[in-house]
């Protein structure tokens, strides 16, 4: 099978690697930042801008796209990148996060996902086979297949069941996969909970199986912070070297800078967009909620390191006064700043593995943005 995928480690240091990604439509330069665009688009952001901002490659989610508009309407119109005017790379994730989030509304057997959709109640059914058609028909450059997540508190039996039964869907994945030759590329996912030996276990049978990516899935899922970070670095060194890593729903800035200097080539996170539309603003100098009184009459921008179009134009008071007013741009302007200060650490962690001083990148990240007690 010819994935279109290629990927080359440009730069090292200790764990840590920047490299170049290479898909059909574009080059992707890692550590890389995915948008969320869970719905085939951005929440407050339109293609055009996400594409200044220099992103190269988003995030969508075929679970969702099954459900509403349908795979059929997408495919209809010349499949996800037309549908969502977004004409670089796009990954879609396969519904297994959906699958945990739906407990009450799931039922998991060994042949796929029985369920009830969110938003209407229709049963459906969701089978790593199906999975890799809908990918298949939005037009995806980079899929995942579907897999089992548990909660972060399992045991190691359930933990252990949910493995196994993720790689016996690899490999149908892989399989059914085949069936499409000349269309993109299919990620193998690293499962097994908070469990070092269950998650090597996984990655043997990756490695066996056989992709040209791997991601690391089932973690912050209600683990501690301390047991998602050392599991995840554990994990990403289990995981072939020539091969780019992506650890899947990491996303503080903190996390993101310790995870690329464990060897993490690969991001999503809904915080830049989810915490923009609620008033949260990401700096270099760590997180303020810009409604608060302090910004009634602050005439600095945003992030006064910071050269994006909001920060270029527009005071803290200005965008504090538009979320109290209740003005639509409040939310978008917050979430381009953050989105651009998401790019804007990517760069700087890359520049710190071209330069050895990713410890100092590190180091001043985690100085901003220190974990909740």
């Amino acid at each position: 099978m010819t994935s279109g995928l290629s990927f080359r480690v440009d730069h090292a240091f200790g764990a840590a690697r920047a490299g170049t990604l290479s898909l059909p439509r574009g080059e992707v330069r890692t550590p890389a930042f995915m948008p969320v665009g869970t719905l085939a688009a951005v929440k407050a952001v339109a293609p055009d801008e996400l594409n200044a901002l220099g992103f190269d490659m988003i995030l969508a989610n075929a679970f969702h796209l099954w459900l509403r508009p349908g795979t059929e309407v997408v495919s209809a119109c010349g499949g996800l990148h037309n549908f969502s005017g977004w004409r670089k790379s796009i990954l879609t994730d396969s519904g297994g996060f959906q699958v945990f989030s739906l407990a009450r509304l799931r039922k998991v057997g060994d042949d796929g996902v029985a369920f009830r959709a969110p938003h209407n109640g229709e049963a459906r059914f969701l089978s790593p086979e199906i999975c890799a058609r809908v990918q298949r028909a939005l037009g995806a450059d980079i899929r995942m297949p579907l897999d089992e997540c548990v909660p972060g508190g399992a045991g190691r039996e359930e933990a252990a069941r949910a493995m196994e039964r993720s790689m016996k869907w690899a490999a149908r994945a892989k399989q059914a996969d085949s069936e499409f030759p000349e269309f993109g590329a299919l990620f193998g996912i690293a499962q097994g909970a908070t469990f070092a030996d269950l998650r090597r276990e996984s990655a043997d049978a990756l490695r066996d199986i056989g992709f040209p990516g791997h991601a690391v899935g089932g973690l912050a899922v209600g683990e501690e912070k301390e047991k998602t970070l050392d599991i995840a670095a554990q994990t990403l060194a289990m995981l072939p070297e020539n091969a780019p890593r992506y650890l899947m729903g990491i996303g503080t800035p903190a996390d993101i800078a310790r995870a690329v200097a464990a060897g993490a080539d690969m991001f999503d996170c809904v915080l830049p967009s989810r915490n923009g539309r609620n008033g949260q603003v990401f700096t270099s100098a760590g997180a303020f909620n810009i409604r608060g009184a302090a910004g009634r009459s602050d005439s600095a921008p945003p992030d006064e390191n910071c050269d994006c179009p909001v920060c270029r134009r527009f005071s803290r008071a200005h965008l504090r006064h538009l979320f109290h007013a209740g003005e639509s741009l409040a939310g978008r302007y917050a979430t381009l700043h953050n989105l651009a200060f998401y790019r804007g650490l990517m760069r700087d962690l890359r520049r710190g593995v071209e330069n050895k001083t990713l410890p100092e990148v590190v180091a001043r990240t985690v100085a901003a943005y220190p974990d909740k007690n």
